[in-house]
């Protein structure tokens, strides 16, 4: 019988395995849209790669030379693009298995701050600190298409991969169709600019009605997609120290997850608001990434060390 996700369950979660490969901070993780898999990557330039059904550490690649951060699997299998910290600001593509770049994708020249994959193409976004935003297609290293902005950008593509939603300058989200993306945006929620912080990613919901918009500050915002609606605002985890925290949606759009620089993890009720626990996890430094797994009942979180949760109730 398969278990569903209700405050009771959620609040069960407890950590049934903590890796220790890392050296350096986690930066960036992601799960392949199986489930079966999980990609994370580093500030000690290493990406790991983990087994969800098993819950083992399966590789270690290096990535000494370019650095790594913004790490997502592509659709083909044993594949991944992420960004560059090291030389210059080029997404590379990498076929896992034999540790080989497949191909690169230049064009930025400051730090790319955002990078997403489209659910139903071999298409990317990637936005950087050079106030662009850059459409991509896997099979050619030339730019498909470039937006000039107006401040920093954050990018997502809604779970159709018909359009992609771009986020300027802490204030607005532009909405773009990706069939016609050089017309400009069909529509541009305005919101108030955020004061104490900077936007520093956007997720569409799964069910493609809401947006989250997670920051390097102590707030989170929860917009409605189709009218740029202010929804909710969760607040109460911890940010002092400036970091991209991970927010993030479980598969269902009903809870929200996020970390904390008190190495505990924060769980909302998407549609109320309200706080529905506080999983501490034993992370001995600040929580960047937390996600839920697509398709298990698995919640993964990272600091230096990656922690999996299952939840500890079971289903009567």
């Amino acid at each position: 019988m398969k278990m569903k996700l209700v405050d009771q369950v959620v609040r069960s979660f407890r950590v049934a395995k903590v890796f220790r490969e890392n050296t350096d901070k986690i930066n960036s993780i992601d799960f392949s849209p199986s489930g079966e898999t999980l990609i994370s990557c580093s500030e000690d330039d290493q990406i790991v790669i983990y087994d969800c059904e098993k819950g083992t550490q399966v590789r270690t690649v290096n990535s000494k030379k370019y650095g790594v951060d913004l790490i997502h699997f592509t659709h083909a299998k044993n594949t991944a693009i992420h960004s560059s910290t090291k030389v210059d600001d080029t997404i590379r593509y990498l076929s896992l298995h034999d540790n080989k770049y497949i191909r690169y994708f230049p064009g930025h020249t400051k730090k790319v701050v955002s990078l997403c994959l489209s659910p139903v193409e071999d298409t990317f976004l990637s936005g950087s600190l050079d106030k662009t935003l850059r459409l991509w297609d896997l099979r050619s290293p030339n730019c498909q298409g470039l937006m000039h902005l107006s401040g920093r950008p954050v990018a997502a593509y809604d779970p159709e991969g018909l359009i992609f939603a771009a986020g300027v300058n802490s204030e607005s989200i532009k909405l773009y169709d990706l069939r016609s993306f050089d017309k400009g945006p069909f529509v541009t929620f305005k919101l108030t600019q955020e004061k104490e912080c900077d936007w520093t990613g956007l997720k569409f919901s799964r069910d493609g009605k809401t947006i989250l918009i997670s920051t390097n500050g102590s707030i989170i915002r929860l917009i409605d997609a189709f009218h740029g609606t202010p929804l909710q605002t969760f607040t109460g985890h911890l940010n002092n120290k400036g970091i991209p925290i991970e927010a993030s949606f479980s598969p269902d759009s009903q809870f929200i997850f996020s970390g904390s620089t008190d190495g505990r993890v924060h769980v909302w009720n998407a549609d109320t608001g309200y706080k529905v626990c506080v999983l501490n996890a034993d992370h001995p430094g600040p929580v960047q990434c937390v996600q839920f797994n697509p398709k298990y009942m698995m919640l993964a979180s990272a600091c230096t060390n990656m922690a999996f949760w299952l939840p500890a109730m079971e289903d009567t």
